[in-house]
Formats: C-alpha cells, structure tokens, sequence
C-alpha cells in the first residue's frame, strides 16, 4: 500500500511536471527566439552604425589641383531665364538671383526644411549640385572631403553643396567657386540639446546606463558621470553645433580658441540664421541671395509629435546651457549678429515681409495639406511621403496630400512635401548605405 500510494504520488507529480513543462518549453523557445533576435539585431545594427558613420571611399591621395571657376552661375548664358528681382535694399536697383550656395546643414535645426527650399530651387533652375554617394550624409562624422562627392572630379562646377557634414572650410572651399555664398542655421543650445538628445541618445552607447524615465535629466544631473569624450557616437550629446561646424566640442570653454573659432566662422559664413526666427531669417536669406519671395515658401519638415517633447524647466534649461556652453556662445555670438542684420534690413520692412511669408505659406497648407496639418507616421497614407525616423521610436511627423489639388499647384504641393530621403533619390543621389540601413531597420521592426 505504501508503494502504491508512493507511487501514485509519484505520477500525479509527473503529471503536473508535464503540464508545466509543457507550458515553460514555449516560452524557454520564445526566449531564446527573443535573445537570438536580440543579438542578431545588435550585431546587425553595430556593424550598420560603423559602416554608415566611418565607411569612407577611397581617398584619392594624389589629386590634381584644379582650379574651379571664379561662378558656377553661366550668367549671362543664364540670365535671361532668371527674373532681375528687386533689391531688398529698397534703392529702387535691380539684381540677378544668387546661384552658388553652400548651405552647412547642422543638426537639430530645422535645416531640412531650408534643404527643402534649396532642392526646389535647384531643381527649377537646372543647377548642379554637389551630393553625396552611397548615403545622405558626406560620410559625417567624418571631416568633409571632396572625394566624397558623387561622380567628382577635379575642377568641377557645383553650384550647391547642402548636404550633412562636418565643415571643412579648405576642402569645401577647393569644392565651390569664389562667388559662393556660405550659409548655415543655429539654435537655441538648451532646445537643442533636448531635441538631440531624444534624436541621438539610443544610438550613443554611454546613455545606455542611465536609468528612470527622464533620461535627459538623469544625464544632466551629472554629466560626467557618463559622458566619454571618445566615446561612439559622443558628439551629439556635448556642444553638437560647434562640432558639425568642424571644431573640437571637448576644449575647455573658456579657452581662447572658443573665441577664435567663432569670429572664424563670422569671417567664413555671409549669412548665420537662427531656428527660434526662421522666417526672419528666409527674409535675410532671400535678401542676401536675389530671389523671390516664392523661392523660401515652405513647410515645416521633420517636426515630432508633442508627446516626445520634454518640458525644459528653468533647472534642466540651465544645465543644458551649461553642459553646452560652448555652443552657448556660438548662439549669443550670432544672435547678437543676426539682429545687426535686421536692424539693417528695417524693422518696418521685416515685420511687412514676414507677414506676406507667413499669409503665403497658410494659403499653401490650405491648398496642399490634407487636414491641414502634419499627422502621425502611423496615419501617413503614402508610403512615398513616409519621413525618416529616429531609432527605436517613431516620433517624427508627416504629410498626407491633398487628392484633389489644382493643376497649377499640384507638382509644387508634392515637392514642398517630399521628404529629404525620398527627395534625394528623385535628384539621382546614390543611397546604397542608407536604403540598406532602413531594411534593416524595417525587419527589426526598428
């Protein structure tokens, strides 16, 4: 009896061992689905970060110097397709549109919308532009370099060059011709910190121990604590404007070399706008290149959704300034600048010029913008106006187009829209590396 009920102890706990075997197995195979998953997507998007930040063509060590003209412009060839548009002096004198233009494309700072605008132009007039071959970027972080640009050879014309890179003046400066017109765009540093923050942060190694919901307060709470100069990926995470614009972002603030830096960058650039003033700053753009008041029409591209943003209080937004404070002085630097500009411009002209921006671009979110206004990715209906977006999260907002617009705008509507990658390919850039990247992004589910 007693081996009887032993034993019948015994299959009643077999019994059980079977049911919950039975239910641990899938789950032991779910995980280990999930784990080989997890390491194929890390291994898979730590090569992809290397090959899409360092893969570099061959640099050609013995090129021929030669030089480029003095424009790239063909006036008076092209003259007589081009409007003479009024100056924006006001003196009653006529100019011919500026077509030669270096737009140094920071991070952050709604430049790919002013990408937008120079895309449009470039494409209406037929001008040649200076891309990049294989991604979308001049293979940044690294420092630019001519070899870079898709199908170059020494002593071409380019009359744009717009593209991310880390800015070196020498080299971009063998690139273009003499009459170029050098541009970029600034931001606040707290608000851009925080905008590069939430971007960047997933794909910069040392924020991967920060812990809590707050990350970016976690980080800024001790710096340090995290941060490694030489770090993968470090520089968007400390003074990422300075950097981009081809300085080292770990001086000392306080050193000299800060000051010198930026009054070579006043020397170099014709035109420093700011994000917080955009329109203001098309004005001064289309003053300083001759254009038209219907070349800097735009939308805004490339905005997250309010759910993403984080709330600066006074004690984040002086951190933030602080743990950037080269880049604070950047922005002062040329905030102070860029008011010289509109004082020169005339308050009562700018103010009159800003509305007439303003009215215009309503009247085209009127006719191009169904909804009028930008929605979530999920809500995108065109697959082809899909805009990229950050790792790990899809926070970046987009467009749906009209389906009934007038024929008169319906191309206009579609450009303006178009966002960057998308953009790029219609223009015949070669996007190997990044259209690879985004694959595997997509397979991941990324």
């Amino acid at each position: 009896m007693e081996s009887r009920g032993i034993k019948v102890r015994f299959h009643s706990l077999s019994g059980r061992e079977s049911q919950e075997m039975s239910a641990v197995l899938p789950m032991r195979k779910n995980w280990r689905s999930m784990c080989k998953g997890l390491v194929l997507g890390t291994l898979l998007t730590s090569f992809m970060l290397l090959l899409y930040s360092y893969a570099s063509p061959p640099m050609q060590t013995s090129m021929n110097e030669i030089s480029v003209p003095y424009s790239c412009s063909s006036y008076p060839a092209q003259a007589k397709n081009f409007p003479h548009t009024q100056s924006a002096k006001g003196n009653g004198s006529r100019c011919l549109p500026q077509l030669d233009i270096m737009f140094m494309k920071t991070h952050k700072t709604a430049s790919s919308t002013i990408l937008n605008i120079l895309f449009r132009f470039g494409e209406k007039h037929r001008l040649k532009f200076a891309f990049p071959n294989g991604r979308n970027d001049f293979y940044y972080p690294s420092y630019f370099e001519r070899s870079h640009v898709q199908d170059y050879r020494p002593g071409m014309c380019f009359n744009i060059i717009c593209n991310h890179m880390r800015f070196q003046y020498t080299e971009v400066r063998k690139l273009v011709p003499v009459d170029t017109m050098f541009i970029t765009i600034l931001r606040d540093p707290a608000s851009h910190f925080e905008s590069s923050f939430h971007y960047f942060f997933r794909i910069v190694p040392f924020t991967w121990k920060l812990s809590g919901e707050d990350k970016m307060a976690e980080f800024l709470r001790d710096p340090w604590r995290y941060y490694d100069p030489n770090g993968f990926n470090a520089h968007y995470l400390h003074n990422l404007l300075f950097f981009d614009l081809g300085y080292d972002n770990n001086i000392n603030a306080e050193s000299p070399l800060v000051e010198e830096h930026i009054h070579e960058i006043e020397e170099r650039f014709d035109l420093v706008m700011l994000l917080e003033y955009f329109d203001e700053s098309l004005i001064l753009l289309r003053e300083l290149l001759c254009w038209e008041l219907e070349d800097i029409l735009y939308f805004k591209l490339n905005a997250r959704k309010d759910s993403t943003l984080s709330r600066l209080n006074s004690n984040v937004h002086e951190k933030a300034i602080s743990w950037n404070q080269i880049d604070a002085k950047l922005y002062h630097h040329f905030n102070v600048t860029f008011w010289r500009k509109v004082d020169a411009y005339g308050w009562d002209r700018m103010q009159k010029d800003v509305y007439e921006l303003r009215q215009k671009n309503k009247m085209l979110i009127k006719i191009c913008i169904d909804g009028g206004e930008a929605v979530d990715a999920s809500a995108i209906q065109d697959s082809s106006m899909q805009p990229w977006q950050p790792l790990g999260v899809k926070s970046i907002l987009g467009y749906n187009l009209k389906k009934k617009i007038d024929k008169k705008y319906r191309k206009l509507c579609r450009k303006m829209l178009t966002p960057e990658i998308q953009y790029l390919t219609e223009l015949g850039v070669n996007l190997w590396i990044t259209n690879l990247w985004r694959r595997i992004r997509d397979f991941l589910k990324w």
